[in-house]
């Protein structure tokens, strides 16, 4: 029996280094896709992440490959801080707004809005996998809402797409905004201004009305055939 598990121990040691490795590639591309744009070279990627190009070629045969795991695991990562965050709310309801608070100064280091204008054309929105990994972070944030909604602390003209348009625009550098000393500082600053104008009781009246995630939705896909026709015709 001690022989058997010596040799499923050496078994699992390759695969147990790939997933670091996949890992640490995927990371390096996150991190240089903010910094330099999606047509950064792989072979930076691969110096950054530490790994030989064969590397990055063997789990990811392409770029579109490589971009499409950097989404899904962004995605995937903001909804496990999302999830953490409704366990929160839910073992103490009065603290429901301050998870929310700390969930959302969570999800901006990902760079979430720095990363879908530079992505958003290498991918393809609709691929299941995306889909879905996209629908589980959208009802995460909305049950994280509704949490602090209902004990009363967040107010009720505001809906989950208001808060996903904010997430998006806070954390997406501004052009010129390269003169600045550290643009990185003021983000979590503001976004704090903007988190204080979320709490209930509302001091202001919002002008228009909460923005749903359907109402995004339905203008994203009715861009898309448009932006289509103006890809062919320019082919």
């Amino acid at each position: 029996m001690e022989t058997a598990t010596v040799a499923q121990r050496r078994v699992s040691r390759p695969r147990a280094d790939a997933l670091r490795n996949r890992e640490r590639i995927v990371t390096a591309a996150r991190e240089m896709f903010v910094e330099q744009g999606p047509d950064v070279p792989l072979d930076e990627i691969a110096r950054r992440a530490g790994v030989g190009n064969a590397t990055v070629y063997r789990h990811f045969p392409d770029r579109g490959e490589l971009v499409h795991h950097v989404v899904l695991s962004v995605t995937d990562r903001v909804t496990a801080q999302a999830d953490g965050a409704i366990a929160a709310a839910e073992a103490d309801p009065g603290a429901a707004f301050e998870a929310l608070r700390g969930f959302v100064h969570a999800a901006v280091d990902e760079r979430i809005g720095a990363l879908c204008p530079i992505l958003s054309e290498a991918i393809d929105p609709d691929h299941p996998d995306l889909h879905a990994s996209r629908i589980r972070l959208e009802d995460a944030v909305e049950g994280l809402m509704a949490r602090a909604r209902a004990a009363g602390q967040l107010r009720t003209d505001i809906a989950v797409g208001d808060l996903m348009v904010a997430l998006s625009q806070l954390t997406r550098p501004l052009p010129g905004a390269g003169c600045l000393v550290d643009f990185d500082q003021f983000v979590h600053r503001h976004l704090q201004l903007f988190l204080d104008g979320l709490m209930a009781p509302a001091r202001s009246e919002l002008p228009g009305h909460a923005a749903t995630l359907e109402e995004l939705r339905r203008d994203i896909d009715e861009r898309r055939p448009r932006n289509s026709e103006e890809g062919l015709g320019q082919k």
